[in-house]
């Protein structure tokens, strides 16, 4: 899928952008305890992830969906619904923050998991409506009472509520073109370190930016979340420069726009 940042019908957006979800508030996550000083164990999450994730010689971390036993299958969905019977608004903010982006994570390679093979997440169509695509708007789990969907913990809690677009880096949609699965949990003690980081391998990786016949092309996660980057060209430039490695950086700054905007949407497997 591409997008168009120069004169296009819409301005310098392209036309996907218009469909991608904005970030809307949930107010019901927005209670925490900063006095807690409970953990969350997300050490089975861990455990699943060194046993089938590698990273292949391009850098791109896939996930061994097709070696996944029984047993472990069984294990993911144990850790979800014990996950999702934490009582979340009662843990501190960082705890939070690494509670909803594991989930994430875990749902998405459950959900690939459960409809396995395919060749793209966008091929488990189990949304409800006739403008809905994917698995991203079908409830999933309940959490504190609460219906949840892939889309809910993204733009309604994680993005509104931390306004850290470096959570875009962290959140994997089981596709080649998206950020890298992490390869063991996030954590609240390390947070800062793990989104700095994935910010740097994203954007210094080709599928976050490269030239090409004289183009700048970037990620569509800039096009479609936009306003997390800036904004706007100038805001998506300048925080791609602020991650780019020197050389890189150079040709950020000596090109001064973006052209144009693609996304591999295959599935991260390693079959």
């Amino acid at each position: 899928m591409s997008g168009f940042w120069r004169a296009t019908p819409w301005g310098f957006r392209s036309f996907e952008s218009l469909l991608a979800p904005g970030a809307d508030p949930w107010p019901r996550w927005s209670t925490a305890n900063p006095d807690s000083r409970a953990e969350i164990d997300f050490t089975a999450w861990d455990g699943l992830l060194k046993r089938y994730l590698k990273t292949a010689p391009n850098g791109i971390n896939l996930f061994r969906y097709g070696a996944v036993t029984a047993a472990d299958k069984a294990a993911l969905d144990k850790t979800i619904a014990a996950l999702s019977a934490l009582p979340i608004s009662t843990y501190n903010r960082g705890q939070q923050q690494a509670y909803w982006i594991n989930l994430y994570n875990a749902l998405t390679v459950m959900v690939v998991l459960e409809h396995f093979p395919v060749d793209s997440i966008m091929d488990i169509d189990i949304s409800p409506g006739i403008f809905s695509f994917g698995p991203w708007d079908k409830k999933l789990l309940r959490v504190e009472g609460e219906d949840i969907s892939l889309n809910d913990i993204e733009h309604r809690i994680l993005r509104p509520l931390w306004g850290d677009p470096r959570i875009h880096y962290a959140l994997n949609c089981a596709s080649l073109g998206c950020p890298n699965l992490g390869a063991t949990a996030y954590g609240a003690a390390d947070m800062e370190a793990r989104l700095e980081a994935a910010a740097r391998a994203f954007i210094n990786h080709s599928r976050g930016v490269r030239f090409e016949d004289g183009e700048l092309v970037v990620s569509s996660i800039y096009d479609w979340f936009a306003a997390d980057f800036g904004g706007g060209e100038a805001g998506v430039l300048a925080h791609l420069r602020k991650y780019a490695a020197p050389e890189l950086d150079r040709k950020i700054t000596q090109h001064g726009r973006l052209d144009r905007a693609s996304y591999d949407w295959r599935l991260n497997g390693s079959e």
